[in-house]
């Protein structure tokens, strides 16, 4: 469990100098953190409102997938966020998201991610976590969005049934990683990559260092999975972010749904 006077202590040392500082909400045991922060937006919740949870009764993966949320056993978080910027940028919010969450477990845990277009963070062949964004716009201007993350981090044993093997940061790491410290670094650096999504060059920027970060953007024989559903080789992304697939019939255009390894 989080020590509730240790978040209390971090909110004020830690996060003191963020949009974080003094907006951090703790439930031992919640439905879902992104309901949670979506209820908490629509009830005019200020930027930078973050939800917590050691457990989650309803965790939610991208598709209305569930994600798995055992008591204490990994971070589970929500952050509001109310960006000054277009709602076409919106897409590249789940990319920027990714990028922190790399920048994060590489600063605390020593280990490298790939980023699995649009939304997973793996570790190797294995995945450690997922990313859930959901947005409200009014007209062209995004009105807020709700980073949702899920990151396994003490697990050790996984259902076999998943479509992709499970890990967590203890098990590739080795040895025990902080929570406390995860949540820390997570912040601090989705802070910088929401700054990033405000500047006028923020698709060349998360875009360029997508690529260099996930072995899924070009190159990679795939399965795409949803309302797109084909089969082909990544051919790198659109300035909004979207996955370009190379087909038999053309290159499409992927803008939402998921890649496997092509079996």
């Amino acid at each position: 469990m989080f020590d509730l006077a240790a978040l209390e202590s971090m909110q004020q040392d830690e996060l003191g100098t963020t949009a974080f500082a003094g907006k951090l909400h703790y439930a031992a045991v919640t439905g879902s953190t992104n309901s949670d922060a979506l209820s908490a937006a629509r009830s005019g919740a200020p930027h930078g409102s973050v939800f917590v949870a050691d457990e989650q009764s309803a965790g939610r993966g991208r598709g209305d997938h569930g994600w798995h949320s055992a008591a204490g056993e990994g971070l589970y978080v929500s952050v509001l966020l109310r960006l000054r910027v277009t709602a076409a940028r919106l897409p590249l919010l789940p990319l920027a998201a990714g990028l922190a969450a790399a920048d994060a477990i590489g600063a605390v845990a020593a280990l490298t991610v790939d980023l699995r277009w649009p939304n997973d963070l793996l570790i190797g062949p294995r995945k450690t976590g997922g990313i859930l964004v959901e947005a409200h716009s009014e007209g062209d201007s995004a009105s807020y969005a709700v980073v949702g993350m899920g990151i396994n981090v003490h697990q050790r044993g996984f259902t076999p049934a998943l479509s992709t093997p499970g890990t967590s940061l203890d098990l590739e790491a080795g040895r025990r990683i902080s929570r406390r410290a995860l949540l820390v670094a997570l912040l601090k650096s989705l802070e910088r990559e929401a700054l990033t999504l405000a500047e006028e060059s923020a698709a060349d920027l998360i875009l360029s260092r997508v690529e260099q970060v996930s072995t899924w953007i070009r190159g990679k024989t795939v399965s795409v999975h949803g309302p797109q559903a084909c089969s082909g080789v990544t051919a790198g992304m659109d300035e909004h972010g979207f996955l370009l697939v190379r087909t038999d019939a053309g290159t499409v255009t992927v803008q939402t749904g998921g890649i496997r390894n092509k079996d």
